[in-house]
């Protein structure tokens, strides 16, 4: 028999991760999920420190998520973007008029000399949020996409240039500088730390700018709880994003596989999609648990069914590996 779980780290970044998140969320009590968020989106943008992965997760936590856009703030007008517009500035990264009051008071609360951890559990609890949302460090760390035609810094691909470069590999600007957020630190040596899940975000520009924070990877391997971590490779594709996309450029397989692959003995379990069952095996043989089941979350139902899978499997895992 299984026994409950305690508490649960989630690595998240984007909006596949935010889902999975918010279906944590919805599933564990505060005090037993913890999130960590990639940073290497984050950039400086008319003045304004803009931390996209973060803001993604805030909102969504706090059902203030745009669904028409996927991203940015529900109910958002844009009338700034419009007179900046008017004015000659740069608008290819839209930022509506609720979203700039995060990005001011952030940028506001740094300029005085607080952290990016510290503001950002104050962003949280005024959204309502009661769960941890703790940023992978609380310094600069800025992912570059290196392409055919020179380095991009990642939202100049990814938002300015629509992914349409041909990617030839990544590197994550200061992050060799970076420590990790003391806060995680602490959680991975905790004791009632029962699972640490990767959610389905893009495992390159998402998950590795966390991963290659120095010492992050060993603290994970060095943690008690296992490692899980969930595909966002459906038959061959990305639900959303361009992770299939940088698998082929790179002349990786587009394939769940390939990304229990990527990360390799980090992990201690993986979970498919249904429609990949037939991988399981192939999964089983790379040294890791691996189970099959429906990923794609559409509805706020979706997204707490496979929150309750995923915590199923790990808690299948804690049990297996007990003395």
């Amino acid at each position: 028999m299984t026994r409950p779980l305690r508490r649960i780290l989630a690595l998240t970044g984007g909006v596949g991760g935010a889902k999975l998140a918010l279906g944590l969320a919805n599933v564990l009590q505060p005090g037993q999920v913890t999130f960590l968020v990639n940073t290497g989106d984050d950039f400086d943008h008319l003045g304004l420190r803009i931390c996209p992965d973060i803001d993604t997760l805030l909102y969504t936590l706090s059902d203030e998520a745009n669904p028409e856009t996927g991203w940015g703030r529900r109910n958002e007008t844009w009338h700034c973007l419009e007179a900046l517009d008017q004015l000659g500035g740069e608008t290819w990264f839209r930022l509506g008029d609720r979203d700039l009051a995060t990005h001011l008071t952030r940028t506001l609360a740094l300029a005085r000399g607080e952290s990016l951890t510290a503001v950002t559990a104050s962003l949280a609890s005024h959204l309502g949020i009661p769960h941890p949302v703790l940023p992978m460090t609380d310094q600069p760390v800025a992912t570059m996409i290196g392409t055919a035609q020179g380095e991009l810094a990642f939202q100049q691909y990814f938002v300015r240039d629509r992914c349409a470069p041909a990617v030839t590999g990544f590197r994550f600007a200061g992050s060799e500088q970076a420590g990790i957020n003391p806060q995680i630190e602490a959680l991975l040596a905790a004791p009632d730390l029962d699972g640490i899940v990767i959610c389905p975000s893009n495992p390159f520009v998402s998950v590795d700018p966390i991963l290659t924070l120095p010492g992050m990877r060993a603290a994970l391997a060095a943690a008690s709880a296992p490692v899980v971590a969930v595909s966002p490779i459906i038959q061959g594709a990305a639900v959303k994003g361009p992770t299939a996309k940088m698998m082929a450029e790179l002349g990786v397989p587009q394939d769940a596989l390939a990304v229990a692959r990527h990360y390799g003995d980090l992990l201690d379990g993986f979970i498919l999609d249904s429609h990949d069952a037939s991988l399981v095996e192939a999964v089983q043989s790379l040294g890791m648990d691996a189970i099959a089941t429906p990923t794609l979350m559409l509805t706020l139902q979706d997204k707490m069914n496979l929150a309750l899978a995923t915590l199923d499997f790990i808690s299948h895992i804690v049990t297996s590996n007990a003395p």
